[in-house]
Parts: C-alpha cells; structure tokens; sequence
C-alpha cells in the first residue's frame, strides 16, 4: 500500500466514523494510546525534579503530582496519535498504533486525550499547586498543538523545538515541589532539550525512509545524512559540558560530575562513530548504537543527580 492510498483510508474512517459506532477497543488499546514508554521517561525525570527540589512535600501530594504528571503526558501521546493518524499508517514502526489499525477510532482518541489533560491539569492545580499545574497545561499544548499539529510536518526543526514538551517534566516537578522555577531545575531542563535532537535523528539515520514516505521534514530528508551527523556531533560537543553544570554550579556533588563527564565523555564517542559514517552504510550500526546509548544517558544522569540529592539530604540528616 503506497502512501496516498493509506491516507486516504485514515481520512475515509474518519469522515464514515458516526458516534453510533460501538467501540471494539480494549483497555489494551487505549494504555497503548498513551504512550507508556514515553511516559515512562517523563514520570522518571518529573520524580527526579521533584526529590532533587529543595523541599519536602507530602508523600500523599507527592504521589498526585506524580500520577498527574503521568496522565497529563499520556493525554499528550494520545492527541498526538489522533492527529498524526495518517502519517502512522505508512510508517513501519508505527502502523500497528491503535488509531491507524482501526482499533481506536479517532474521535475515541481525540475525546480520550482532551479528558485526560483536563483531569490532569485540575488535579495538579487543586490538590498541589496551580504553578505546577500551569506548566503542565503549556506542555500538553507545546506537544499537542505547537509540535505535532505545527511543526512535525512544516520545518525539519521540529524536534529542536518541539523537544522543550519532553524538557519540563523535572521543571513541573520541581514546581510541584517547591512552587517555584530555579535554576537548578532550568539545568535539568536543558540538558533534556539538548540530548533531543541528537538522540532523533539518530532514529531518523536509520528511519529515513519512513519519514520520506510520510512527508515529515526530518533533518536527514531535508539536509542530508552528512548534514545530519555534523549536528549530532555538534550537540554532542555541547550537551556534555551542559550534563556536568549541577556539579560546577555546586547543585550536585564530585560523584555525580564524575558520572555525568564520563556518560558525556561516551555520547561523544559515539556521535563520533556516527560522524564518520559513510553515506552508503546501509547497516547503520553508529546510528542505532547512538540511539541506544542516549536512552541510557539520559536515564543514568538523571538517577545519578536523584542519588546525588538523596545521599545529600541523608547526610544532612544525620549530621542534624
């Protein structure tokens, strides 16, 4: 099935969809709508905001703020896949999504997500504070709206900047926890805006061609892979530093620069390989293996910085 033809039927099951139909889908089908591996990113680095934070917060508002967090990014993927529902259908790694298989129906997914953001955005504002709550909303908007419905298909910038959605998880954390925005917090968020576009166009190397037959303008079918991989090298050579700046800042101790100069230090290395890549490489080993490495960057910085504050205030109290 070519690409104008699978549109075509994502269209078609939109326009015949009546509000008659009875729904064939399972609870399977609409956890899968929220995106439970990207979720899982979020609530760790929001959990991670949230203990780093100089406060202490019930465990009971604690626990909330978590699960609204984590609905409130599920809303986001659910929104994303009711809109992006045709363009899922001619790419491999996700034509088996609900919304292009047929067992979500795009009003389904559309009424699904809008729920979840609502419920999400008033329980962080009532039962925790109305700052946290706020940002939340601007994220559930950012992804939905500003990302997904404007910039994934006009511009081959679309994940730099649509990659500050997947950035304020720790900044609503930390809001959640103290009130407040700090610097601190602004840190944790640019080391997750920074890591974004490297660990995407990554995937985009060796995905290219599901982008080109879905028409989104990722960097490597825009500017070339050369293009591409001079970037990712570039970021690289900044997000490093970045990674270490709680530590040099005094935010984090010698331990933690430790592991974020060395975790650095290897998403280096690797943007290296990928640099050298020949355009015929057809396997494209560098590139998978850069994406792989990023998925545990990101979580082995963000549990050193959470072990980092955890130790920090354990010894606080026992020196108290």
């Amino acid at each position: 099935m070519d690409c104008k033809n699978a549109m075509a039927l994502v269209d078609n099951a939109r326009i015949e969809e009546t509000p008659f139909r009875m729904s064939e889908a399972t609870a399977g089908d609409f956890f899968a709508l929220l995106k439970p591996r990207v979720m899982s990113l979020v609530v760790f680095t929001a959990f991670v905001g949230l203990v780093a934070a100089p406060a202490t917060i019930n465990p009971f508002l604690a626990v909330v703020a978590i699960l609204a967090i984590a609905i409130g990014a599920g809303a986001s993927g659910a929104l994303n896949m009711w809109y992006d529902a045709d363009i899922d259908a001619v790419m491999t790694r996700t034509a088996d999504r609900p919304v292009p298989s047929g067992r979500v129906t795009p009003g389904e997914a559309l009424a699904f997500g809008l729920v979840l953001s609502a419920l999400s955005v008033m329980t962080l504002g009532v039962l925790v504070n109305w700052l946290s709550a706020s940002l939340l909303a601007f994220t559930i908007f950012f992804y939905a709206v500003v990302y997904t419905i404007w910039l994934k298909r006009s511009t081959p910038q679309n994940i730099v900047i649509g990659g500050a959605a997947g950035a304020f998880p720790p900044v609503i954390g930390w809001a959640a926890a103290t009130g407040t925005v700090s610097l601190e917090s602004v840190i944790l968020f640019l080391i997750i805006f920074l890591w974004t576009p490297p660990h995407f166009w990554a995937l985009a190397l060796f995905k290219s061609g599901d982008y080109e037959r879905a028409g989104v303008p990722m960097m490597p079918n825009v500017a070339g892979a050369a293009s591409t991989r001079r970037q990712i090298f570039a970021y690289a050579l900044v997000l490093a530093p970045v990674g270490v700046l709680p530590w040099y800042l005094g935010y984090a101790g010698a331990a933690y620069g430790a592991v974020a100069a060395l975790l650095g230090a290897g998403f280096v290395w690797y943007s290296w390989k990928v640099l050298l890549m020949r355009d015929d490489d057809s396997a494209m080993k560098p590139a998978k293996a850069l994406f792989a490495y990023s998925l545990l960057y990101l979580f082995a910085v963000f549990a050193a910085y959470l072990a980092d504050s955890v130790a920090e205030r354990a010894l606080g109290l026992v020196g108290a």
